[in-house]
């Protein structure tokens, strides 16, 4: 009976969700390909991706500016973070990897870090603050690369390789979404890792092993989001974009005992966002899927393909962003 009670009412989460939210694209058709995304507010979108692009809004989507950076026609700017309309740093990922910001709204774009390092590839950024952020890199010498900044991205100082994590055997990150490390506090982290090993780790000195979907070079975790102690990551597997086996686990007691959901995302995900109370939002190559229990369960709301899902630093709009230079929004009807 109570098993009946809790079907029925899945259901009728359902029909109320899927009827409440619906995603409208703001741009697409582009050659791009987009999975850095960073939304200071309600108004201000920063997208970056392949072939050098980066686009911008300052009107939630209505127009855009797009610009190829000079000298980075070929490159891949995995993520991307703004603070406002002016400031903003994008990552590209490889050989040699660069870091480059921009405080004019990106009509120039100075280069404030590069690592020619055999095997370097960086995978992801976050920022605490305005000042305070970490770049991860895939493991160099046996070691998780990382580099910290605390003057908004002007500079950055690779952290001591004493002090970087080290890498089992086939494990590395993933640079699926510009998402898979979450600043905590100043000089304070979570980094999820997958491959043939895939781990939470915290602060450098913890290592848990995740109950994700692993074993392969295609598979765990991908993203990682944090609110109030609770930590959803989210993965899978990128060659198996319709499986749901061990694609989404949580955990309410940071890292203590992690769960997976009763009814996960449709598939494997890229990308997973705290949207607020209990709500998050996760997103990958054949949908994007909402929770209203803190990742207990999920409904599917789109079956549109994206790579990153952010919501507003400082107010309520969430977007979207993918391939074919697609952008979105969630609507609520």
């Amino acid at each position: 009976m109570f098993k009946k009670f809790v079907f029925a009412a899945f259901l009728f989460s359902f029909f109320q969700v899927s009827h409440a939210q619906k995603i409208n694209l703001l741009t697409s058709g582009t050659k791009a390909s987009f999975r850095g995304l960073s939304v200071p507010n309600d108004s201000t979108i920063w997208v970056s991706g392949s072939n050098g692009t980066v686009g911008k809004s300052t009107n939630s989507g209505k127009t855009w500016q797009w610009k190829q950076v000079p000298g980075f026609e070929k490159t891949d700017f995995r993520d991307i973070e703004a603070s406002d309309s002016n400031t903003a740093i994008i990552m590209a990922i490889a050989e040699p990897a660069y870091i480059l910001r921009t405080v004019n709204g990106g009509k120039q774009w100075d280069i404030v870090y590069k690592n020619d390092t055999k095997g370097m590839f960086l995978d992801a950024m976050d920022f605490i603050d305005h000042q305070h952020g970490i770049v991860v890199g895939d493991p160099i010498n046996g070691k998780i690369f990382l580099a910290t900044t605390n003057n908004g991205g002007a500079s950055w100082i690779e952290m001591a390789e004493n002090k970087r994590p080290s890498a089992d055997s086939g494990e590395a990150c993933f640079a699926s979404s510009g998402t898979n490390i979450k600043m905590t506090a100043k000089n304070k982290y979570l980094l999820v890792t997958g491959g043939l090993n895939s781990n939470l780790v915290i602060d450098g000195y913890k290592k848990i092993a995740l109950p994700i979907q692993k074993g392969k070079e295609t598979t765990g975790a991908n993203s990682i989001a944090y609110h109030n102690k609770k930590i959803m990551v989210a993965g899978g597997d990128f060659m198996n974009k319709d499986s749901i086996a061990g694609n989404f686990i949580f955990t309410k007691n940071k890292g203590k005992r992690f769960i997976h959901s009763l009814h996960p995302p449709s598939g494997y995900r890229s990308c997973v966002a705290f949207i607020n109370g209990k709500t998050w939002v996760t997103c990958g190559l054949n949908g994007v899927d909402i929770t209203l229990n803190n990742g207990k369960s999920f409904i599917k709301i789109s079956d549109e393909s994206f790579h990153v899902v952010q919501k507003s630093k400082t107010g309520n709009n969430v977007f979207l962003a993918g391939e074919k230079g697609k952008v979105a929004v969630v609507s609520y009807e």
